[in-house]
């Protein structure tokens, strides 16, 4: 595991998607944009039970992210890493804090019979480009 940078800490908590690969049965990749945060150490993402998303990580736990500046498309950072834990605690919670961020409520949908899942996942590479100031 390495290490989140300042960089990719300052993108997640900006109100910038994540896209998020996950690998199907035959191994060719699943992209989906989310919103994303961060613990300080592994980088947060929010779905839910039934979904593709979780079908492939209970099979393969390696994962790519990308994550653009909305305002800046010249900053971004790409991080692979492994889903080191899937969670219902808090899980509707924290979509509730998400919306918050993106969209200013944090009054999230309750959809009935829907489980909410927070992936947690560790970083073993990160890259990317750094502010450059370039529009």
């Amino acid at each position: 595991m390495v290490e989140l940078t300042d960089s990719a800490k300052s993108l997640i908590e900006g109100k910038n998607l994540v896209h998020f690969v996950t690998l199907m049965p035959d191994g060719s990749p699943q992209v989906t944009p989310l919103w994303v945060d961060h613990d300080g150490t592994h980088v947060l993402v929010n779905t839910a039970e039934g979904r593709q998303k979780p079908r492939n990580l209970a099979r393969d736990s390696r994962v790519a992210l990308s994550i653009v500046d909305s305002n800046n498309p010249y900053q971004y950072v790409q991080i692979r890493g492994k889903v080191v834990e899937v969670t219902t605690d808090g899980a509707f919670e924290h979509i509730c804090k998400l919306s918050e961020k993106y969209t200013g409520s944090a009054d999230y949908p309750k959809r009935p019979g829907e489980t909410r899942l927070i992936v947690r996942i560790a970083p073993e590479h990160i890259s990317g480009r750094e502010n450059t100031g370039r529009r």
